[in-house]
């Protein structure tokens, strides 16, 4: 069991969570991520480890509560435990190997959309902590959904906001911010963005148009994070890839973004009517949609 060290909203339907997790917290890296059931019927939710601190023995997490699982994890209190607690998995971020010489030569300007702005903060404190330069964007649609800002402005160069109203930074999305970041002469050697799986699509869309290297995350398309199930199947340079034993990141000029997206829209589905049950069980009814074992 995995208890619950620490628990805060961060906005509507966004909880952080600190976990005791030893063993997780002395090997995780920049990029990797865990699979976390809330007991031992839940289904299992891939997350990307937002923190990490070896000395605390603690994993911190960032949950959006989107379906049945998701709920289940985010009403546990502290004290309470979660049932497991897999990782770290996948790869690092690819920059974790490279010689720190020809890091600090680079810039890098990382894009985070919703909550993908938690798996972000931990790759910018770590280069920061070397001495890398790297700029970060936050996008959200209001002020009221943005997260994390005062953790990420303590480790980036700079610091911009996007929001799609206007409440807070730029209006508009994050890709016309990254467009008007190059325009007026910014000049970075790689971008990374998580977030949305359309919001990644376009941010790719808008660097290759500036011709630069942009890498991103796919750890949402998980089910079993370990190359077995075929779950996470993804189409990367025209050649089938796993997101969980070859990714989570990819190079985002190369990902097939539309079939993706098909892949997750086939999983919302499935959880649409997991829902549904939830919903007559919790009515006290029995479920009459086919699914109920």
């Amino acid at each position: 069991m995995y208890p619950i060290l620490e628990k805060r909203c961060l906005a509507e339907n966004i909880w952080l969570m600190k976990v005791r997790a030893p063993r997780v917290a002395r090997s995780a890296l920049p990029g990797q991520f865990v699979i976390v059931r809330a007991d031992e019927r839940g289904e299992r939710i891939p997350l990307t480890v937002a923190d990490y601190d070896p000395a605390e023995e603690s994993v911190t997490i960032v949950i959006q509560t989107i379906g049945v699982s998701t709920r289940k994890i985010c009403a546990l209190q502290p004290g309470e435990s979660l049932a497991d607690f897999a990782g770290p998995l996948g790869r690092p971020s690819e920059f974790v190997g490279e010689p720190l010489e020809r890091l600090r030569g680079k810039r890098f300007l990382f894009v985070a959309g919703g909550v993908g702005t938690a798996p972000v903060y931990p790759q910018v404190k770590w280069l920061h902590d070397r001495g890398v330069a790297a700029d970060v964007v936050i996008g959200a649609k209001t002020r009221d959904m943005l997260i994390c800002t005062d953790e990420m402005r303590a480790v980036a160069d700079r610091l911009y906001i996007a929001t799609d109203d206007g409440s807070a930074g730029y209006k508009g999305l994050v890709t016309g911010l990254i467009g008007e970041l190059i325009e007026r002469g910014e000049r970075y050697d790689v971008c990374v963005a998580i977030g949305p799986m359309i919001m990644m699509k376009f941010v790719a869309l808008t660097t290759r148009k500036y011709a630069l290297p942009t890498i991103v995350s796919l750890n949402a398309l998980m089910v079993d994070g370990t190359g077995m199930c075929g779950a996470c199947r993804v189409t990367v340079g025209g050649k089938t890839r796993f997101t969980c034993v070859d990714g989570p990141e990819f190079d985002a000029h190369e990902v097939d973004f539309d079939e993706a997206m098909r892949r997750q829209g086939m999983y919302r589905t499935y959880e649409q009517r997991a829902a549904a049950i939830a919903a007559e069980r919790e009515a006290g009814h029995r479920c009459r949609i086919g699914l109920d074992k």
